[in-house]
């Protein structure tokens, strides 16, 4: 009897009690990085720092392989662009802080068995290149529109199903301004690395990352709602295997700690000294802006206001913020929480879903503070 796909493409299940991380989940961990919590001093990420999850293969692009891109479907006027025609439309640049949606998903009971985030999927980038909404215009979309799907050049299987990375958005979000989603081909004035999907990729600010296809090809404007796997099986909030679910879309908020002191190797425990300690971070949200952020430092039983930057006119970027903290001797554990203009919280308490998405718990960061040394 021939091999099936679906005898090497298992499908989605949740951990057993006391199950530790497996093969499989390392192998995806090595695979993919987070955002050392360090680097979250930076403004902009370094593009080496910046989080990376990538489904399939990393396509290979020689440099200077064309690569044109295609606006088909339900359009006018189909489109077949090169590099040089994409850059002779209006450019513009956009900071955008960007999240995995698993980002925490093995701090959850019982684990969703998949890529083993903590805190760290996530970065904030400068990112160049053409509003979608010009190309669609040039292509005349006809009336009867609804979606505009994107298809990336990654392949691969995922519980027995042969693909296309593959995602779509609806018109109204993929014409808008609000956010404005872009076409780009750089990243922080460079152009894309292959890991952020060299040559051209899509960002959409305020989404989580599985809407920012990479290594993009085709651009598909359709009639009817699209059904790929990547939009209706994978990336939807439910509670049981069954279940039609929410889809997953918008970045909840969320406060992460650069961690003060310095680490155990092993447990990453924190040690400072005791007096006074500047605490910082960034907070960010994708539904609304980040009105305040708080900080804990007895494990979330009592917060306290911390001082958040000025908006700098980049909605869709992370703010930094700031607290005093005066460090006595004794364990303590650091947590910080975000709060959006729509009165959106993180929660101290995370509410389950079997994907292990959209999980904004709060940060918790375990420290332990010396005794003072004798004068």
């Amino acid at each position: 009897m021939g091999h099936q796909l679906g005898d090497t493409s298992t499908p989605a299940r949740l951990a057993a009690p006391g199950e530790g991380i497996g093969r499989d989940e390392l192998a995806l961990a090595t695979r993919n990085h987070g955002l050392p919590l360090e680097a979250l001093r930076h403004d902009l990420t370094p593009p080496g720092l910046h989080y990376v999850l990538t489904h399939y293969d990393i396509p290979y692009v020689p440099e200077g392989s064309p690569w044109p891109l295609t606006v088909t479907g339900r359009v006018r006027r189909p489109l077949r662009l090169d590099a040089a025609d994409l850059r002779a439309f209006p450019r513009v640049t956009t900071r955008v802080t960007m999240e995995c949606a698993g980002n925490g998903r093995a701090l959850l009971s019982p684990r969703p068995v998949s890529q083993p985030w903590l805190v760290e999927a996530v970065g904030t980038a400068e990112w160049t290149g053409v509003p979608l909404r010009l190309l669609l215009a040039e292509a005349g979309m006809e009336p009867d529109a609804v979606d505009v799907v994107f298809t990336g050049a990654d392949h691969g299987v995922e519980r027995g199903v042969e693909q296309d990375y593959q995602r779509s958005l609806p018109v109204r979000v993929a014409t808008g301004g609000e956010p404005e989603v872009l076409v780009a081909d750089e990243m922080n004035g460079a152009p894309l690395p292959p890991q952020h999907g060299s040559p051209l990729r899509l960002v959409v600010p305020g989404w989580y990352g599985m809407a920012h296809v990479k290594w993009l090809r085709t651009v598909t404007v359709t009639d009817e709602p699209f059904t790929g796997f990547q939009q209706t099986v994978a990336y939807r909030l439910r509670q049981h295997p069954g279940d039609e679910g929410e889809p997953v879309t918008r970045i909840a908020p969320r406060a992460l700690l650069v961690p003060p002191g310095f680490p155990d190797f092993m447990s990453r425990t924190r040690i400072v000294r005791p007096g006074p300690v500047t605490l910082e971070g960034r907070a960010w949200s994708g539904t609304a802006p980040v009105v305040r952020a708080e900080v804990s430092t007895d494990g979330g039983r009592t917060w306290h206001e911390a001082e958040v930057e000025p908006d700098a006119g980049h909605r869709w970027a992370w703010r930094r913020w700031r607290f005093a903290w005066t460090a006595t001797p004794g364990e303590h554990v650091l947590c910080a929480r975000a709060t959006d203009a729509d009165g959106h919280r993180q929660p101290l308490e995370q509410p389950w879903n079997r994907g292990g998405f959209a999980n904004n718990l709060v940060q918790q960061v375990p420290v332990v503070c010396l005794e003072a040394e004798d004068s």
